[in-house]
């Protein structure tokens, strides 16, 4: 990893998100719409400079360019990252993948036409110093596109289940990533910067039994496969118990179906 490009506060985050690796690109499959929702709300012009930010392994940077725009990406997952440039060479596009920090992008001002984040930026430790950057690295006029989980919906609600296997958190304990998903607090963090306009979607998860959908988490979704290796075997065959069975109570006569709802915001810079 490049330490330089990663804050102090942020190196264990990194770590946590970068569990999941190539293997994230499966989980990523499984929000794809929600993703080209935003990048059509976007609405990315060939020639147009367009960052995608918490880019994961670029699912969201790869529909941008291939709509021509020249993109750059930037994720604390170094291994993400390795992820993203070979899944950008695979499809025949052209990505600037790099390791970088949303706390403290390493760009100038107003040097992007655009900038996007799909569920990536709501999960940073510090929301008002990324809301800052994110309007910082943006042109006047130019576009911001976020796609984010709010605090009532179902993947706040996977949280919930995983909540009781993690450590404490630090007092005062950090800001919800899921405040990320309500209009309220996205008009406070970047209202004064931005033109806002918003738009919900749905996005449902469909696997075949909650025992499929822990396979798929526990290996490519950062956040369960680091709490999996955490815990001790008991503990750990506790939270997949719990983890299965939130998700077999969506289930239907053919498998899985679990809606998730998202907020799409996006933002005409001031």
């Amino acid at each position: 990893m490049t330490s330089a490009a990663i804050q102090s506060h942020n190196i264990k985050t990194a770590a946590t998100w970068n569990a999941g690796g190539q293997q994230y690109e499966r989980v990523s499959q499984t929000i794809a719409d929600s993703i080209e929702h935003c990048v059509i709300r976007l609405a990315p012009r060939p020639g147009e400079r367009v960052l995608d930010v918490a880019t994961g392994t670029g699912l969201a940077a790869r529909r941008v360019a291939a709509r021509g725009a020249t993109v750059i990406g930037v994720d604390l997952g170094a291994d993400l990252i390795e992820a993203a440039r070979a899944a950008a060479a695979e499809a025949r596009l052209t990505i600037d993948f790099r390791v970088g920090d949303a706390e403290k992008l390493p760009f100038e001002d107003q040097s992007f036409d655009a900038v996007i984040s799909t569920c990536g930026v709501m999960f940073v430790r510090d929301p008002q110093t990324a809301a800052t950057e994110l309007a910082r690295v943006c042109r006047k006029g130019g576009r911001l596109g976020l796609t984010t989980w709010p605090a009532d919906g179902t993947i706040a609600g996977l949280f919930k289940i995983m909540k009781p296997y993690m450590p404490e958190p630090p007092s005062p304990p950090p800001p919800s990533p899921f405040e990320w998903g309500s209009r309220e607090k996205v008009r406070q963090l970047l209202g004064s910067a931005f033109d806002l306009r918003f738009e919900t979607g749905t996005t449902v998860l469909r696997q075949p039994s909650g025992l499929a959908v822990w396979e798929l988490f526990v290996a490519g979704y950062g956040p369960t496969k680091s709490l999996a290796v955490s815990l001790d075997p008991e503990r750990r065959e506790s939270l997949e118990r719990d983890f299965i069975a939130y998700h077999d109570s969506f289930k239907t006569e053919l498998g899985i179906a679990m809606p998730r709802d998202y907020l799409v915001t996006i933002g005409i810079r001031k």
